[in-house]
């Protein structure tokens, strides 16, 4: 999958921006807070998932503009197409279009143009929150089963709704029986996220054990495991409409009254995790800083390549500010992993590297 070209203005500080990048390495250098992260953010946007920032879409508009454009044109095996959406202070005017077609929202755009994106702080994907490590799964199907995205939208408002029913119960203001809706309700989207999220770990799994066996070499071995706070074995099931369904079901039931005493609900999927092992232990608390952000990597890497396997296509590969962080070795093994993908580097103008190469500046590219 290649970006033929790029232009965007208003978005964050980003000005008339007009680049036509190479298939191969691109390099956008410059100081810090000239807009580098910003171009990368617009990019990864245009894919239909939200700010890898965590903004907000309105935090996406510049100060001094109403509207921020943002038009990508892409290739990939079969032909080339375009995104064209404008993000609006006020909403009825915020636009998103594929290929001149209007589309009723963001989540459409899943599976159309796929990027992987590498920043800093995915080095501390291993030692952060369960949520983020969530977060991330969730993103990387919705790359394979953009329908997925919606099951995960649809079991967050259930579960809002059970939480809010849990603590009227608390004050008396509900009743017991107003739960069993809920937890109906809830019980097939969750078993088809768990379900889904366990055999993606399964796949990433071989892909990132694999990478890292390489860039340890073989010193190591990595591990990805999906611990689910429901299910105590999900490999190999696909029943999740029925016994899997049933099975949460039951769970929630027997832990009706403590999730009324606590006042939101204990089990499901919003309380896993994937757990990530080197030679059996728990890397986030036994492992060095160079073993996590190792460990982090290679989930990433290995993301890019579950991608190609899934779609058949190479997914563009954006590296905002992450080689800066990186050794010599892994900075290595990153650029070479990445030899066949169309790839956006962002660095400070020391750091620079071989590749087609444009300065930001102020937010405008200078050509």
């Amino acid at each position: 999958m290649i970006i033929t070209h790029i232009k965007t203005d208003g978005f964050r500080n980003l000005r008339e921006i007009d680049f036509t990048p190479e298939a191969g390495t691109n390099i956008i250098f410059g100081e810090n807070a000239q807009g580098k992260t910003n171009l990368m953010e617009a990019v990864f946007v245009s894919t239909g998932e939200k700010s890898f920032r965590g903004a907000k879409e309105r935090d996406l508009i510049s100060f001094d503009s109403d509207k921020a454009e943002i038009e990508v044109s892409f290739r990939d095996r079969e032909r080339e197409q375009t995104v064209s959406i404008t993000l609006s202070k006020n909403p009825r005017e915020k636009r998103i279009l594929l290929n001149g077609v209007r589309l009723k929202s963001m989540s459409e755009l899943l599976g159309k143009l796929l990027c992987v994106v590498f920043t800093p702080e995915d080095l501390e994907l291993t030692k952060g929150s369960p949520e983020r490590r969530r977060d991330y799964l969730d993103r990387c199907i919705s790359q394979i089963k953009p329908l997925y995205s919606g099951v995960v939208t649809r079991y967050e408002k259930v579960l809002a709704q059970r939480n809010a029913v849990l603590k009227n119960i608390y004050l008396g203001i509900s009743t017991r029986d107003e739960l069993d809706i809920w937890d109906e309700q809830l019980a097939k989207p969750c078993a088809y996220i768990s379900m889904m999220r366990c055999a993606y770990v399964d796949v990433l799994n071989q892909s990132a054990s694999r990478l890292y066996e390489s860039i340890s070499r073989s010193r190591e071995k990595l591990q990805l495991e999906y611990l689910s706070t429901v299910f105590n074995n999900l490999r190999g099931r696909n029943d999740y409409k029925t016994a899997m369904a049933e099975e949460y079901t039951e769970l929630l039931r027997s832990l009706r009254e403590e999730d009324i005493r606590f006042g939101f609900t204990q089990a499901g999927i919003h309380r896993d995790d994937m757990g990530v092992y080197l030679d059996g232990m728990p890397v986030k608390d036994f492992g060095s800083q160079g073993q996590n952000r190792s460990a982090a990597l290679c989930m990433k890497l290995g993301q890019a390549r579950v991608l190609h396997s899934e779609t058949g296509d190479r997914p563009v590969v954006l590296l905002d500010d992450v080689l800066s962080e990186l050794d010599k070795y892994r900075r290595e093994f990153v650029i070479g992993e990445f030899t066949q993908s169309q790839t956006f580097i962002t660095c400070c103008e020391g750091e620079r590297i071989m590749g087609k190469s444009v300065e930001m500046k102020q937010g405008r590219l200078l050509s």
